[in-house]
């Protein structure tokens, strides 16, 4: 993308809550950024218990910017919070209190997790092409991380099933309602954060991109001859962007999806019902009927399960991962569905919507 002139400070907010294991190299990452404006990065330390914060500091002593990072603590987390959010208010709120001495013009807030390498000119190629399309919200969905057996065989699909839920061209078009963002990376304007009441309109949010995205783009843009113009937000794959955070063995990958899965849904039993009805007829009952039935229904069974595997391929190979895989979609499809009843039944025993080990807290009685 090219730069369409002198670029803007940014500061990045990172939430971190017991993430020693990769926060240095996410931080280093930041301040060794390429980018030629003023940039300061607050990392949250969420109530980590395990030298999040030492590491964050030794990293950025060792960065191209070592004076660049500011370490604040996250509250104890109010009722009505969720805790994520909690922690990228924290970080919003830091940033008003040193913005006058470290950015003070600072024009964008990068969210960034902890657990996210980002490649030295990332964040002049996002600032750049959100001051040429005049984006609010610039988000990328990351490379996953894809190591062990079981995330290569799962995690492709979370990309391609995200990009059914939330069509990457729908969000970018300011003229549909569709809106989306990946929580890795979002690049906000200050102004944008601003008109809609900050974090405080997402508060209760467990799927805080997409809420935050939601809330950007629909609002409407006036004056500067933009009158009634819907706000614009862009989401796309990353290129060399990419996430630290493994998921290990099944189990793991099965608790990821769990912890939000239900949540997508707005906790409704019939959109529940909808969805196990339509993945079992788009992705387990092809390759059942092309193995068991007879005659023209399985070689309809069969077509449909080599258009499936087609359109997985691009997920796989964005992932690094080969095509030979695409067939085994139904079985991974299966898994999520799995995931996805056992996110509904958190719900109902009350365990829902976990981050790092705890549960939002509840809204106050009236």
């Amino acid at each position: 993308m090219r730069e369409t002139g002198r670029l803007p400070a940014v500061a990045a907010v990172v939430p971190a809550r017991n993430e020693a294991a990769v926060v240095g190299t996410a931080v280093a990452s930041l301040l060794d950024q390429d980018y030629p404006a003023s940039l300061h990065v607050i990392l949250v330390d969420d109530h980590s218990d395990d030298g999040t914060a030492e590491v964050a500091k030794a990293a950025a002593a060792g960065s191209r910017r070592p004076d660049g990072l500011t370490v604040c603590r996250s509250p104890a987390l109010p009722p009505g919070w969720a805790g994520k959010v909690w922690a990228m208010n924290t970080g919003l709120e830091a940033l008003a209190e040193i913005a006058p001495e470290v950015a003070p013009d600072a024009a964008y807030v990068l969210f960034s997790d902890a657990d996210i390498e980002h490649p030295p000119d990332g964040l002049r190629q996002l600032v750049a092409r959100s001051e040429s399309e005049r984006l609010n919200l610039n988000s990328l969905m990351v490379r996953l991380h894809c190591e062990t057996p079981a995330e290569r065989a799962t995690m492709p699909a979370f990309v391609y099933f995200f990009r059914m839920l939330y069509p990457f061209r729908w969000v970018n078009d300011p003229h549909r309602s569709v809106a989306a963002a990946a929580g890795g990376t979002m690049l906000v304007r200050r102004a944008a954060l601003q008109r809609i009441g900050g974090l405080a309109a997402i508060r209760s949010e467990l799927i805080d991109d997409c809420a935050l995205a939601t809330a950007i783009k629909a609002g409407k843009e006036t004056g500067e001859g933009r009158t009634g113009e819907p706000h614009r937000i862009r989401l796309d794959l990353a290129g060399e962007t990419r996430s630290l955070r493994g998921y290990g063995s099944a189990s793991g990958v099965w608790r990821m999806i769990a912890r939000s899965a239900y949540t997508q849904l707005r906790y409704s039993p019939m959109l529940l019902a909808g969805v196990v009805l339509a993945m079992t007829l788009v992705f387990i009952a092809p390759p059942v009927l092309a193995l068991a039935a007879d005659g023209p229904a399985r070689w309809l069974a069969a077509a449909a399960w080599l258009l499936m595997a087609v359109s997985y391929v691009p997920a796989l190979k964005y992932h690094g991962r080969s095509p030979l895989w695409a067939p085994a979609l139904p079985l991974v499809a299966a898994f999520y569905l799995g995931a996805t009843l056992d996110s509904a039944r958190r719900h109902w025993v009350g365990r829902g919507g976990e981050w790092k080990g705890r549960v939002r807290a509840a809204e106050p009685n009236p």
